[in-house]
């Protein structure tokens, strides 16, 4: 009888070891999940940190140098023509494709120094973003608070400029065309990081999926309607 109850006894700790390995196995999976979506591990306030997918810290990168590189052409391309007037600029393709059209309008200079500039350092940000991500380093909500202010910043720049462009200059800027394509992505990304995965975070985030392919609908339809006199001619 003494030995059944010691053998009985000895197998009671390796039922509590299996227990606690199963828990630890799902709390990573549940801190697997939370990477996947962005949530933060830890405090729920700005100093949490949010941990962001290799995935989506690639297309943060390969946003980041899109945006560097046309923000950088456009920049050189801006200080050939304020060294030559008479400079073409190698995106003047034709009257409606012309960088030179849009580059000598005020709107290319509205703080007073060329659009480009705030291009070159906000991508910059944007590429170290990705690069931290990417590596696996998570950072504070308060950073892509910061993110998604800043990106948001930009797109409303964007849209004014996109009227600008259709509506006052009547030209478009194929570097400028690649910003206005990956800023609202940027956007969508950092708003995804601050608002966590919590049920009224991922209905936010479902709605801004669907916001955004719309975004480039309009402005599809905006661009093939304004020039359509000239896409005719090349029917």
């Amino acid at each position: 009888m003494s030995t059944t109850h010691a053998d009985d006894n000895a197998h009671v700790p390796v039922d509590t070891d299996k227990e606690s390995i199963d828990a630890t196995r799902a709390d990573a999976d549940s801190e697997v999940a939370r990477s996947d979506t962005g949530e933060q591990s830890g405090s729920r306030g700005l100093t949490g940190l949010v941990h962001v997918s290799r995935p989506t810290g690639w297309v943060l990168l390969i946003l980041g140098v899109l945006g560097f590189v046309a923000a950088s052409t456009l920049a050189i391309e801006k200080i050939h023509l304020l060294q030559n007037p008479d400079y073409v600029p190698s995106c003047s393709l034709n009257p409606v494709i012309s960088c030179g059209s849009v580059m000598e309008s005020w709107q290319a200079g509205l703080f007073g120094f060329p659009n480009p500039l705030i291009g070159i350092a906000a991508f910059a940000v944007v590429i170290v973003t990705g690069v931290l991500a990417v590596a696996g380093i998570a950072l504070p909500r308060w950073y892509w608070l910061g993110m998604t202010l800043g990106s948001l910043a930009g797109f409303v720049f964007v849209n004014f400029l996109a009227y600008s462009a259709l509506y006052k200059i009547h030209a478009l800027c194929p570097y400028c065309l690649v910003v206005w394509v990956v800023v609202p992505i940027i956007l969508v990304l950092s708003i995804n990081r601050v608002i966590g995965d919590s049920p009224r975070g991922r209905e936010i985030r479902g709605w801004l999926w669907v916001a955004l392919p719309v975004w480039y609908a309009i402005v599809i339809v905006a661009i093939l309607v304004e020039f359509w006199d000239y896409w005719q001619t090349l029917i």
